[in-house]
């Protein structure tokens, strides 16, 4: 159990919809900033944004004060990944690895780009669907190097540490005995998902193949020491929100209190244009199993998961 909740606020696939987080005392904070990137030695905490089959491109809101989850607006329009054949939505649990950055005044070695000025990315491969706003901990077993319109965009793969086959799981290798044509599919999914909306094909540094776990690894660590840069304002990020309530060196850190104001902010500010808003919890019982609370004015019900 991580200890971390999510509260959704408005109804998904609006403009106003948010997913915010909590720690265990339930107050809020940045998933972004104050989840730690490890939950344990050589494990990754992971933000889920995106579960597997749907479709709606769901994002850590980098420029938004506490990084709620809200859905990507492109000219107007909220974003959803086209069903490309043969997959529906997306293939994987789609999220981020919390206190990494991928620098975009850094160009990387690998790939000759800079970064997207985004978390890395993750698709955790295990057989679970998760549930949006969701914090699991993660095995890292290899990345790929995208290239997405001229800027890097690392994607990490990983696998669930309470996934039932998690133990056969701990490189590159073996998503390829255990799971022939995942990765090929991973590739091919990426290189084509942004086709149907008029782009052109994405293009991989190392000739698309997989690099491995320690590869990886040493990846994850250089996008966390530029996060720090970010947070601790060595780095100008540019627009980007740093706003947290642990990082005891970063001179954006601020109380609960202030955490709480944010939120209430936001959510009045829709308020008066407006907008009807629900709540929605999403906490862990005393089993480890998700349920929901959701209340909208004086309904409420429960869904347990």
């Amino acid at each position: 159990m991580s200890g971390f909740s999510s509260e959704e606020r408005a109804a998904p696939f609006t403009f106003e919809y948010r997913v915010f987080l909590k720690n265990e005392k339930g107050q809020y904070i940045s998933p972004f900033h104050d989840i730690p990137i490890y939950a344990d030695k050589d494990v990754f905490h992971m933000v889920v944004e995106v579960p597997r089959w749907s479709n709606a491109k769901m994002e850590i809101a980098t420029k938004d004060p506490l990084n709620p989850i809200k859905q990507d607006v492109k000219k107007g329009k909220l974003r959803y990944v086209a069903n490309l054949f043969p997959y529906k939505g997306y293939i994987w649990n789609y999220g981020a690895i919390p206190q990494t950055w991928e620098d975009p005044g850094h160009n990387d070695q690998h790939t000759g780009c800079c970064g997207d000025n985004d978390p890395i990315d993750v698709c955790e491969i295990g057989s679970k669907v998760c549930a949006r706003g969701e914090i699991i901990a993660v095995k890292v077993l290899g990345i790929l190097a995208m290239i997405d319109e001229g800027e890097t965009d690392w994607k990490v793969i990983a696998i669930n540490v309470d996934d039932p086959d998690a133990a056969n799981y701990n490189d590159i290798n073996d998503v390829k005995r255990l799971k022939p044509g995942y990765l090929e599919a991973t590739v091919d999914w990426f290189r084509r998902y942004k086709v149907p909306d008029g782009k052109p094909e994405n293009q991989f540094a190392f000739n698309a193949e997989f690099k491995d776990k320690d590869f990886a690894i040493d990846i994850i660590k250089s996008t966390h020491d530029y996060w720090r840069a970010l947070v601790t304002k060595k780095i100008d990020g540019k627009g980007i929100s740093c706003i947290n309530t642990t990082v005891s060196e970063s001179p954006f850190k601020c109380d609960p209190d202030a955490a709480k104001a944010i939120v209430d902010a936001v959510c009045k500010s829709f308020l008066e244009k407006g907008h009807t808003w629900g709540l929605k919890h999403m906490v862990l019982n005393g089993e480890g199993k998700y349920f929901f609370e959701q209340v909208f004015e004086t309904s409420c019900m429960h869904i347990t998961m």
